[in-house]
């Protein structure tokens, strides 16, 4: 019996059509970050355990991680995330250089997930991360950045909304007025997490599961149901718990006057459930009815750098998977055509004498930047345009002799109009084609 022909479960081929649509999402990736004075880094793909195991929390650790004990008893795992990657790679670097440091990356990334819509086993990830910017400016800088880079995909406003909370008041919350010890706390970011995936009464068994004072309830039923940061306002002053969250209340005053306001709404469900988070964190949530989910998170985090022994630094980022990119573009018709490759021009010759010249035509061609296909054999004249037409290509050129000289005649298949060059005539056939 031979081998399976299919990739290991939860992991993609990419054959030749689906590159073109990975390197689309790249290109945009780059583009943008650079557009905003990002700079690209990468790290291996192997990391020791305990860089996981100091901040990502359980769920990652026990049940999603790549873990094996390599030749020299060494406990390593392939990368499931970037962040204690990046912030092992600032530890290095950040007392010498200035602030802040912007960084992004494309990552391959593996865990050991479910395999469902929208979750894969191994992907690829838009990480981008800010560290050491002036509090709340890093925040507002990085989501104005991530709301770009759907628009240039063509993404308008009403599409999709970046759902916001602030850990700061989770923990008031947790710690002043309900008094958690830290089990419990993590026991009611768990429910927390999962408010909107149940019912509401099995939300209450949850609750209940948790909390015993009737007061306490009705303070998390009342978190729970704040929909606007007007609200949080009102609900944080009634608790006098506005002074723990200071940072998120100027957070929302500046982002008043930005065009974040149009994109931005509180979430109290939104907690992330990594440990390193300790300021703001973000959902980026898609409002299609067809895919209401989220396809980006991220927040800050200021105490990652402690596991290195370094002083705090405060660092906000995010990721965003190709998966659910293409999901999100998918749903909303924003994904162009990537079925046939997208070169410039296809070069053919129907007689031996006209080989070599086509092959150097080509060569120059290329020098200048024209993506060039040559179909390599002579071919009868009624055939070109069928084989060109099937390959995806809009224009075709023929090398052929007329009055004892080469000429090239380069043939629009959509317009079907004819230009004629001399093959010398290198620059003019650049040019038009370009």
């Amino acid at each position: 019996m031979g081998l399976n022909k299919k990739p290991y479960k939860g992991c993609r081929d990419f054959f030749p059509e689906d590159m073109r649509v990975r390197n689309y999402f790249f290109e945009h990736m780059r583009r943008v970050a650079e557009s905003y004075a990002y700079e690209p880094y990468d790290g291996p793909l192997l990391e020791e355990v305990e860089l996981y195991k100091a901040k990502s929390g359980e769920e990652l650790i026990n049940d999603q991680i790549y873990s094996f004990t390599d030749r020299g008893n060494r406990e390593v795992a392939i990368r499931p995330e970037m962040t204690p990657t990046v912030a092992r790679m600032v530890a290095n670097v950040h007392k010498q250089e200035a602030k802040p440091l912007r960084w992004f990356s494309i990552p391959n990334l593996m865990r050991y997930e479910k395999p469902q819509r929208g979750r894969v086993r191994e992907h690829w990830q838009f990480n981008v991360d800010i560290f050491g910017a002036p509090k709340n400016l890093g925040e507002i800088e990085v989501l104005s950045l991530i709301t770009q880079f759907l628009k240039s995909f063509g993404a308008k406003k009403e599409m999709f909304s970046i759902l916001i909370n602030d850990r700061s008041i989770v923990d008031a919350v947790f710690n002043k007025l309900l008094n958690l010890n830290n089990e419990d706390s993590y026991k009611l970011y768990k429910v927390i997490d999962k408010a909107k995936k149940v019912t509401p009464e099995k939300l209450n068994v949850m609750i209940s599961e948790v909390i015993n004072s009737e007061d306490s309830k009705v303070i998390f039923t009342e978190y729970l149901s704040l929909n606007s940061f007007h609200n949080v306002v009102i609900f944080l002053e009634k608790y006098a718990i506005d002074k723990d969250c200071e940072t998120f209340l100027n957070f929302t005053r500046l982002v008043s006057q930005t065009e974040l306001n149009h994109f931005i709404k509180y979430d109290p469900t939104i907690v992330r459930g990594l440990d390193y988070y300790t300021g703001i964190v973000f959902e980026l949530f898609d409002e299609h009815p067809d895919n209401r989910r989220a396809i980006a998170g991220g927040g800050a985090y200021a105490n990652l750098l402690q596991i290195f022994n370094e002083q705090p630094l405060q660092g906000f980022g995010f990721g965003l998977g190709d998966v659910t990119l293409k999901d999100f573009l998918q749903t909303h018709k924003l994904l162009p055509d990537f079925s046939k490759p997208k070169h410039d021009i296809m070069l053919f010759y129907t007689s031996d004498e006209e080989e070599i010249p086509t092959f150097s035509l080509a060569e120059n061609l290329r020098s200048r930047g024209v993506k060039t296909e040559v179909s390599l054999g002579t071919i009868k004249f009624n055939k070109i345009f069928k084989l060109a037409e099937n390959k995806g290509y809009k224009r075709v050129g023929i090398v052929e002799k007329k009055d004892e000289k080469l000429q090239l005649q380069i043939k629009d298949l959509t317009d079907k109009t004819a230009t004629f060059y001399a093959v010398e005539e290198i620059e003019k056939i650049s040019n038009f084609l370009n």
